[in-house]
């Protein structure tokens, strides 16, 4: 015992643990705060309740996770996996249902979310993976493989629906990116994203156009003059919507096809018809995907889901009712001027001006008391805590220490990235939560594990 508490005291990462506990700390107070209601003051047995708990258990894990050999997380991996697993399928069957969500168990009055877990279970088991000296990411289906780890719990996760947690699986492509694989996957994931999201605002017919449109500008990238040659299919392009609604699909269609087909003809060689077919292809898929998009957006999407992205990618078409936690959001982080009001004098908070305020727009109560500068320093601590697992990924030798580095980095990114812009109205409102910060046992008992284990690793560095 002595031995280990030498190392833990010589060898840790004092600024990621220093980080750490103070995000801990400003969650504790903003959850706190957001609890208490009125004038009535600081009330230090208030504070010691509720979350305090969650607290106390988190940091208790998060210490025997300094105890514990880093090795036993890589042996035993794909057994925690296959329990999380369990815990996401029995969920379905024998879950609580909130907010619409049939995500969490009821056990002895506590409520526990076993996908917040399952993140840190599947990072250690695609990290396993990739560690493996049978791995090569340069083979197709171990790059399946790796994907597929953590596509199924993403999948069982919107069965419950939780399309926000289901997301969160998704940063395990930022680790991806790192080792190498092919940035082909992430070429196609972020065109498709934006192929959907510009479909909503501009509808398929105008989509389309501006993807054969696109495609049209890559062939004639072949021209030898091919600055003038753009510029003539520029203004061809303009000529041709100019006269004529562009909400006549057909007429937007044939004009594009024609356009297309004309610059193919200009430009023919036979050597290149195997490129000419790749570009069409690109553009028919393209295209079908604006269409199915628009059509699962409008069928399959439950009303409230719609709103959230309308109120994102359409807010003119929304109404005041479904833009009215973005519009308390906005108001109450604008409102806290430089310095904000000051801890518990939030005056949006203390009247539920604010929606859900202690988890999902809990920023939105940092912005108010404390301000920009405070609003700042919590993101600058997001970053900072950021850098320091990188630095830990980065001087490790063991490649199953980095790849799960670089796992935990990307779900506390998306976390943040996410959460942080939705308070702002720049993301969805999908219900993430503040890593730290947010009202949630699960979420706090996780990042707390995930950060115990990584600095454990650090220490046997």
């Amino acid at each position: 015992m002595a031995r280990a508490t030498s190392g833990i005291r010589s060898g840790i990462d004092w600024v990621a643990l220093s980080t750490y506990l103070a995000l801990v700390l400003i969650g504790w107070l903003m959850i706190y705060s957001s609890t208490v209601e009125g004038n009535v003051g600081f009330q230090l047995s208030e504070l010691l309740s509720g979350h305090f708990f969650w607290v106390v258990i988190s940091l208790f894990t998060f210490i025997c996770a300094l105890f514990i050999d880093w090795k036993f997380w890589d042996t035993f991996s794909s057994v925690f996996y296959a329990i999380g697993i369990l815990a996401l399928v029995g969920v379905l069957f024998f879950g609580v249902v909130r907010n619409g969500a049939t995500s969490w168990y009821s056990i002895f009055g506590f409520s526990i979310q076993p996908g917040e877990l399952v993140k840190f279970f599947t990072c250690l088991v695609v990290s396993s993976f990739l560690a493996s000296y049978k791995t090569d990411l340069k083979n197709v289906r171990h790059q399946l493989t790796a994907i597929g780890l953590f596509l199924l719990p993403s999948f069982l996760i919107i069965l419950q629906p939780d399309a926000g947690s289901a997301l969160v699986y998704f940063s395990f492509f930022i680790l991806l990116f790192r080792e190498g694989i092919t940035p082909l996957y992430h070429v196609i994931g972020l065109s498709l994203i934006a192929i959907f999201a510009f479909s909503l605002i501009l509808g398929p017919p105008i989509m389309i156009f501006l993807l054969i449109g696109l495609g049209i500008g890559v062939l004639a990238m072949n021209f030898k003059n091919r600055l003038i040659w753009l510029a003539g299919i520029v203004i061809a392009a303009i000529l041709s919507v100019a006269f004529v609604p562009s909400s006549d699909f057909l007429y937007v269609l044939l004009a594009s096809v024609a356009l297309f087909m004309i610059v193919v003809f200009l430009q023919w060689d036979k050597k290149k018809i195997s490129y000419y077919v790749l570009v069409g292809s690109v553009i028919v898929f393209s295209s079908l995907f604006s269409f199915g998009s628009n059509w699962a957006f409008e069928r399959f999407l439950a009303p409230h889901q719609q709103d959230r992205i309308n109120v994102w990618l359409r807010p003119g078409i929304a109404s005041y009712d479904v833009k009215y936690n973005i519009i308390q959001s906005k108001l109450a982080i604008g409102s806290g001027g430089l310095q904000g009001k000051g801890f518990l004098e939030g005056d949006m908070t203390k009247l539920n001006y604010v929606p859900v305020k202690s988890s999902d727009f809990i920023f939105s109560i940092i912005g108010e008391e404390q301000g920009f500068l405070g609003v700042i320093s919590v993101i600058l601590l997001f970053i900072l805590l950021l850098y320091r697992i990188i630095v830990i990924a980065e001087r490790s030798k063991s490649n199953f220490v980095r790849h799960y580095a670089y796992g935990v980095a990307g779900i506390i990114f998306i976390h943040y990235f996410i959460n942080i812009g939705m308070t702002m109205g720049i993301m969805p409102v999908i219900g993430i939560p503040l890593p730290f910060l947010s009202q949630g046992g699960s979420s706090l008992l996780a990042f707390s594990l995930m950060i115990g284990v990584l600095l454990k690793m650090d220490l046997s560095r």
